[in-house]
């Protein structure tokens, strides 16, 4: 079940009729997120089998799943705030249970991304739904 900020993208994108705009707009949404911390740009957080150098610093607080995250390409820091909006704040049991497919879907962003892209973003959701399932075995 997607959380209420992943909606209101969704929503957003039901609004936006040119993918360019789309596209425009995950790149906005990736300038606001704030940047990681270079402490934590390390080979632990970073996300293999991306084109572009992506870092996901996961965190459980009170059995709630975070994450923050970082790229050195714009459009990945705005898939990178996609999938935060679709994960944060989500109880820790329940990422695994998310169809990122199906979410990400609804924006359409299959049709629009490079193989490289959708196979980086495929493994971004490895990752996260990874650190989740160990931390729910915890």
């Amino acid at each position: 079940m997607p959380t209420a900020a992943f909606d209101e993208i969704a929503e957003t994108f039901a609004f936006l009729d040119d993918w360019e705009d789309r596209y425009r707009h995950v790149i906005d949404l990736g300038r606001a997120m704030p940047a990681l911390d270079d402490a934590y740009k390390v080979p632990a957080t970073k996300v293999e089998g991306c084109a572009s150098q992506v870092w996901l610093m996961p965190r459980i607080e009170g059995g709630v799943f975070h994450f923050d995250g970082d790229s050195d390409a714009l459009i990945v820091r705005g898939l990178i705030a996609v999938l935060a909006a679709l994960y944060n704040g989500v109880p820790v049991g329940q990422v695994g249970g998310i169809d990122a497919g199906a979410a990400l879907a609804r924006l359409g962003l299959n049709d629009h991304l490079s193989a490289q892209r959708s196979n980086g973003l495929r493994a971004m959701v490895t990752r996260i739904r990874t650190v989740a399932a160990a931390a729910g075995q915890g």
